[in-house]
Parts: structure tokens; C-alpha cells; sequence
């Protein structure tokens, strides 16, 4: 009889032997479906069994780093899952770990899989608010965290188990490092059904509250053989992924992908992003495969790309359009070009462009081996569509598919519905099956490779008491594709200025967690005649209908507008509120027009801050949460101001009344 293990050779081995015949993989590969499968148990350790190549290596900052064997993995996992099965760790049951890129990250992951507990990844960037809301929802029994992380947890209730990564921070805090005093064998308790539930990751949506994407002990680890394919992995390759702990995509390509390869995953752990030490521990490690967001590509092709003197075999990105001009420069750099490919969190690599297919400028490829995927009508839901959402046929379903949103069976059946399941994202197809991306079908969109939703950032901002209003809209950037920008309407008493803005600034730090609060962001202190008071008026005017392809956003002459989220737990402190019915103009005690833009970089490190208010310029420069406040400068001079503005102009809403309103007052 095939053993489960067997099945996932031979489709892994098909995959690499047609890498580059795109036309036999697609058309042959089947997936592996086993009714029992344990990812960790099955194929890791089978491929780990007296397996001295390296599995994991990491490099510090300082210089130091850490280097695991497949076997040394294997035992190390196997001593954590007998500990943490000691302190009750049982099948099923919900762990939040919260670690950053360290070897305790992978062999956490490696033993949870084991003891067929349910992984709840979360990266170390957020904060109190989040990580109540991921405990509460996700029904945590176990949270495994660095010890500098421990303190967040203070502010989150729940009885569940607490265990430290790093120096003991007392109390009721157990020592991870104690695991390694466990045996070094283990015995799974039962076995693991291929529909077990395995991962929990929370996603941006247009709701206020994340999604809970759930993945099975199959949709991941096999899905993944699609992802694997992709990139160009082969066994002994030594692969890069930069991408944070907690999301998606760290999971796809630091785990999951490689490792079926059997290649090594390799990282630089750094503060701040140094392209020219990166190229250089690229060169040391000899990385043969590379994946990067276009952010860091983009950071990359402002240093001398020829220091790496042996550049890896196969590039990819993914997470957003990469420009044509960055693709030419590491094209003539390196002698590879840029692979696109399209995933989500619920998905693996659904269109990619694989090594040997012809590439064509701007297309994320063809459909992955495995995936059917049809572009559906945005009006009849019909496939076939020239240009549509992209969906994947359900009857032959995907392995690489999660299961659902767990917890919400109705925006699953939603997701699901007519037979498709529906990603949300527009893209064309040409006459050689070639996709390219359009756009996202709701108002969620990427910002340096963080999916941001307007709703949530909308939500978090009205729960500040100076908040009367708030739109979020993204505005175009240069390295990042898309900053969040708010236009804030202020309730009566605040005023706008430097204040007002740190005030804001800080809540938005306390309340949202770095990647989704402000990748970037803008608040507009609203007098009568402003133009954020003007778009939140218009899109106030009706309610929001809901959310279909067709409905999901309106627009307004050439510009989209998001709907304006106002106060959710009762009427505002100061204003009286008028609802349902038109739009009514609020008391306005606003004398000054004024506009307030902050601006800042991923993860909230910010460097300036610029605050424009009437024709003064003032700059307040933030540093790890403290805000000074330099001289004014003088007005702004004719052009775009250093640092002011992003150098793509910005659509906004128009300014003052319409001609109707003009006329019918003139005739008064």
C-alpha cells in the first residue's frame, strides 16, 4: 500500500522534474490527497532521518548565527512536543505563537504539528488591543512569546498557558528552554487526519475585525508544492525569504515551500533594512533563491547590485505589481528577471510565472499547477470573462485552499458561492492565458506588501474622542505602491494643529498594530469648506449598500471614495447625530482651514512628519514615539516641497460647493 509519504514524493518529484516544462506540469499534476497526513511527522522527519545538510541558518545582526541540521531539527521539535504535550498541550488546541525569525519559531511550528495543536501565528509587532482580539476570537489555551513580548500580555486576560522565549520575566511565565531537557523521541497520541485543522491566521478584511483564515494539515503543506514549483526550488538550494513572522507569506516561503524541496532557509536578522550587508550575507551564505515584496526590491536596486558576485539562480516577488524599470535594472545586475507570482493568505501560489515560461511585461503568469482558474463577469458572475474576478473553479477543488473562515459560515458561503471560490482581486486574461492584475474588487490594498483595510483604520480612529469622521483612502508612493491617508472630520473643541496631531498619532499607535495603523497616514482637521469635510459629506449621503462586485466602492467623477465610518458605540460626544436620511451639515466651528499630514515608514519608524496648517509649514520629527516640534518654515514654495507630498499626485476630492448649489444660492 502507498504510504502517505510515498504520495508526496512522487507529486513533489513530477513538479521538479517538469520545473521548466510548464505545459506537461500543468496539464499532468495531480494532487496528492491522503485521508491522513502529518506534515511534520510524515514528510519532515522522513526527509530528516540522518540528514546532516543544513535545514536552518540564521544570521544576526552581530555577526553571530545559528545553524540546524534536518536531524537536529527533527530531535530538537521532538523534545518540544514531549514538553509541551507535559504542560498540556493537546490535538486541537488553539497556540498563539508570537516569535520573531529564531531557530524556537521553526521548531515550535515543527512540534505543534505533531501534537496536532492548531498554530495561531502572530508577529511580534502587535500589540495589546490585537492580541485580545486574537485571544478571545481564537479561542487561545497557549501562548508561546519572546520574553520582551511578555509584558503585552499583562492587559490580555484569559487563563491560558504562558511560555517565554529568552530570560525569564517571572510570575506565572513558564522557560522555554527547558524544553530541551525533554526526550528526544516522540510518540504521536493518534493519528492525523488530512482535514485536521492546522493554522488560524488572521486577516485584513472589510470588516472592522480580521478574518480567521483556517488551513488544514493538508491545504498548507501540500498546497505548497504549488509554491515550490513557483519559485524554483531544487534540494539543496539555500533559500531567502524576507518576509515577518505571523503573516502568510513567511509560512509559504520559510517553511513550507523549501522544506518540501528540501532545501535550506536562510535569514539576516536585521534592525533596520541594510541593502548592502543583506548582498553581502547573500554572498556569504551563497543563496541560489531569492524572494523579496517589491518594497525591498526596490531598496535594492538603490546600492551597487553587482557586490554580490554569485547571484542567486531564480528571483521572485509577490504581494504587488513590480515596476517594469526595477525588473530591467536587476535584469542587467544579475543576468535572472523577476518572477511575478499571485497568492493570498487563503490560498498558496494560485498564477505564477515559473522558471522556463515566456514572461511578459506586467503579467503575473498562468495559472499554478493544480489551480483552475476562470475570471468571472463582475456583472452576470458568469466565467470565461476577458477581464473579471479571479476565482477558482470549485469543482475540482484546489488542495492549496483553505477551508474557511472559521467561525463565519456566512461570509464562506460567500466566498464560496456559485461553485467558485472568489478571491476579491480583478485581472485580464489574454489570448496566450496570460493574467494580469487589476486590482482588488472591495477597498482593501496593499502597502509595502502589508494588506491594509480601510475599514479597520477607519474603526480604530473613530474610537478616539476627537473623531467626528473618518474616510481612509490610499495614496500613490514611490517605494511602497499605496500609504493609507484619512481625511478626519474633528468634533467640536478639538482644534487642529501640532497637538490634535501627536494626540491622534499616538492613539493610532496604541490601538492598531504598526502594519495595519498607519503604513502611512493623513488626517485632514475639517473646516466647513475643506476637502476631507467635502468627500466625507458626499459619501455620507446615503448608506452603504452592500458590499457586491458591483456596489463595492462608489465613485465620484474620476475618484473613488471609501464610505465614511462614523461612531459605532452611540452618538458623538459632542455633535447630535442624524441618521438615517441625507446628509446634514454638522455645527461647523471651524475658523481655520487647515489639513494635517503625517507621514511615515514601515514598521513606524518614523522619520519626519510634515504638518501643514494654513500656508505654514511645520515639521515634527518622531523618533520611537517622542514628538518635537522644529521652527516653522516659511511658505512652501511653487512645486512640491521636499518630503511634503509623494511624488505621484494624489486625486482628491474637489473643493467647495457644485455649480448647481452656487447658482440655486445666487438666485436667492
Amino acid at each position: 500500500m502507498t504510504t502517505a509519504t510515498e504520495r508526496f514524493r512522487r507529486a513533489r518529484d513530477f513538479l521538479l522534474e517538469h520545473r521548466e516544462d510548464y505545459t506537461t506540469a500543468y496539464r499532468d499534476f495531480v494532487w496528492p490527497r491522503p485521508e491522513r497526513f502529518n506534515w511534520a511527522l510524515d514528510w519532515f522527519d522522513a526527509i530528516a532521518d540522518g540528514n546532516d545538510r543544513t535545514a536552518l541558518h540564521l544570521v544576526e545582526e552581530d555577526g553571530g548565527g545559528t545553524r540546524l541540521s534536518f536531524a537536529e531539527l527533527s530531535r530538537r521539535s521532538d523534545r518540544v512536543a514531549n514538553w509541551l504535550r507535559e504542560r498540556g498541550v493537546a490535538a486541537e488546541d488553539r497556540v498563539l505563537v508570537m516569535l520573531g525569525n529564531q531557530a524556537e519559531l521553526w521548531e515550535t511550528a515543527l512540534a505543534a504539528m505533531k501534537l496536532r495543536a492548531v498554530v495561531i501565528p502572530a508577529t511580534p509587532l502587535l500589540g495589546p488591543a490585537d492580541l485580545r482580539d486574537r485571544v478571545d476570537r481564537g479561542r487561545v489555551r497557549h501562548v508561546i512569546a519572546r520574553s520582551a513580548d511578555a509584558a503585552k500580555f499583562d492587559e490580555v486576560p484569559g487563563g491560558y498557558t504562558r511560555i517565554a522565549v529568552g530570560e525569564e520575566p517571572g510570575g506565572d511565565w513558564l522557560p522555554y528552554a527547558e524544553a530541551y531537557g525533554a526526550p528526544d523521541r516522540f510518540t504521536p497520541d493518534g493519528p492525523t487526519l488530512a482535514d485536521d485543522p492546522l493554522m488560524l491566521y488572521f486577516t485584513s478584511g472589510t470588516t472592522a475585525r480580521p478574518k480567521l483564515v483556517e488551513h488544514t494539515h493538508t491545504s498548507y503543506p501540500i498546497g505548497h508544492l504549488a509554491t515550490m514549483y513557483w519559485i524554483g526550488l531544487r534540494p539543496g538550494d539555500v533559500h531567502l525569504n524576507i518576509s515577518s513572522p505571523g503573516w502568510a507569506k513567511h509560512a509559504w516561503s520559510n517553511l513550507f515551500a523549501p522544506w518540501n524541496a528540501e532545501a535550506t532557509v536562510f535569514l539576516h536578522n536585521y534592525t533596520r533594512f541594510d541593502a548592502p550587508r543583506l548582498l553581502a550575507e547573500m554572498d556569504t551564505a551563497g543563496v541560489t533563491t531569492f524572494c523579496a515584496p517589491p518594497t525591498v526590491w526596490r531598496m535594492l536596486i538603490q546600492s551597487d547590485l553587482g557586490r554580490l558576485r554569485t547571484p542567486p539562480r531564480e528571483v521572485v516577488a509577490a504581494g504587488e505589481p513590480l515596476n517594469p524599470e526595477v525588473i530591467e535594472q536587476v535584469r542587467r545586475a544579475w543576468g535572472v528577471t523577476i518572477r511575478d507570482g499571485f497568492g493570498q493568505t487563503e490560498t498558496a501560489v494560485q498564477v505564477s510565472n515559473s522558471p522556463g515560461q515566456v514572461l511578459k511585461t506586467g503579467s503575473m503568469g498562468r495559472p499554478s499547477p493544480g489551480y483552475r482558474v476562470e475570471l468571472l463577469d463582475p456583472v452576470s458572475g458568469a466565467p470565461g470573462a476577458a477581464e473579471g474576478e479571479i476565482a477558482l473553479d470549485l469543482s475540482e477543488r484546489p488542495v492549496g485552499l483553505m477551508t474557511g473562515y472559521h467561525g463565519d459560515p456566512e461570509r464562506t458561503a460567500e466566498a464560496m458561492a456559485g461553485g467558485y471560490y472568489r478571491t476579491g482581486d480583478i485581472g485580464s486574461r489574454d489570448e496566450d492565458g496570460y493574467i494580469t492584475y487589476v486590482g482588488r474588487a472591495d477597498d482593501v490594498f496593499k502597502a509595502s506588501d502589508y494588506k491594509i483595510s480601510p475599514f479597520e483604520l477607519e474603526s480604530a480612529l473613530l474610537e478616539h474622542e476627537a473623531v467626528a469622521e473618518a474616510a481612509v483612502v490610499p495614496a500613490p508612493d514611490e517605494l511602497r505602491l499605496a500609504v493609507p491617508k484619512a481625511y478626519i472630520v474633528l468634533a467640536e473643541g478639538w482644534e487642529p494643529g501640532p497637538d490634535t496631531a501627536k494626540v491622534l498619532f499616538e492613539h493610532s499607535r496604541e490601538v492598531l498594530a504598526p502594519t495595519s495603523a498607519s503604513a502611512a497616514w493623513s488626517s485632514a482637521s475639517c473646516p466647513r469648506r475643506s476637502p476631507a469635510r467635502s468627500a466625507a459629506s458626499r459619501c455620507a449621503r446615503r448608506r452603504r449598500p452592500a458590499r457586491t462586485p458591483s456596489t463595492a466602492r462608489r465613485t465620484s467623477g474620476d475618484r473613488t471614495l471609501p464610505q465614511p465610518r462614523h461612531r459605532r458605540d452611540g452618538p458623538p460626544r459632542r455633535h447630535p447625530r442624524r441618521e438615517p436620511g441625507p446628509c446634514r451639515r454638522r455645527p461647523a466651528p471651524y475658523d481655520v482651514p487647515s489639513r494635517l499630514e503625517l507621514l511615515c515608514t514601515l514598521p513606524m519608524t518614523v522619520s519626519d512628519t510634515v504638518l501643514t496648517v494654513s500656508d505654514t509649514v511645520r515639521t515634527i520629527g518622531l523618533r520611537e514615539g517622542h514628538a518635537t516640534v522644529r521652527a516653522p518654515l516659511s511658505p512652501p514654495p511653487a512645486g512640491r516641497p521636499a518630503g511634503s507630498r509623494p511624488p505621484v499626485p494624489e486625486r482628491r476630492p474637489r473643493r467647495g460647493r457644485s455649480r448647481a448649489v452656487r447658482r440655486r444660492r445666487g438666485r436667492r
